[in-house]
């Protein structure tokens, strides 16, 4: 909240416009800012924790949520994902969840390597495709 303040009371930034965005931790981290209640457009999880130490925070959200993950992710565990998409339903969240076949965690990180026995590694053409949905997703928001 402190870095969404900070920024909105920049300089020739618009507070109408803005999409919170975040890779792994910062992936998490933007989804506890939407249900913490900040007033933003968007937020856009890229292979981020979808757990919810709180899940009736989901009634605060107000902003549009994307979630880009690997549908073969080992750190996603079933039950969070479910638990998600139920608090997304629940409160009726403008929402989209987009899992990429054969991607595992990290798949946007080149460090990550390649052997998707790892856990987390590099997937280039998922890498492509959720930075190609974050740029509509951001178009649709701010039409």
């Amino acid at each position: 909240m402190g870095a969404l303040k900070k920024l909105t009371s920049m300089d020739g930034v618009d507070a109408g416009k803005i999409i919170a965005a975040g890779y792994c931790f910062g992936g998490t981290s933007v989804i506890e800012l939407a249900r913490s209640g900040a007033d933003v457009k968007g937020v856009v999880s890229f292979h981020g924790g979808l757990d919810s130490p709180t899940p009736t925070d989901g009634a605060k959200i107000k902003s549009k949520v994307l979630i880009l993950s690997g549908a073969d992710d080992p750190f996603q565990k079933a039950e969070d994902l479910a638990a998600f998409e139920k608090e997304m339903r629940d409160n009726k969240i403008d929402w989209q969840m987009v899992s990429f076949g054969g991607a595992v965690h990290s798949f946007t990180d080149k460090g990550a390597g390649s052997d998707n026995s790892k856990g987390a590694a590099y997937n280039a053409a998922a890498d492509r495709r959720s930075f190609e949905m974050f740029k509509l997703f951001a178009r649709e928001n701010f039409k």
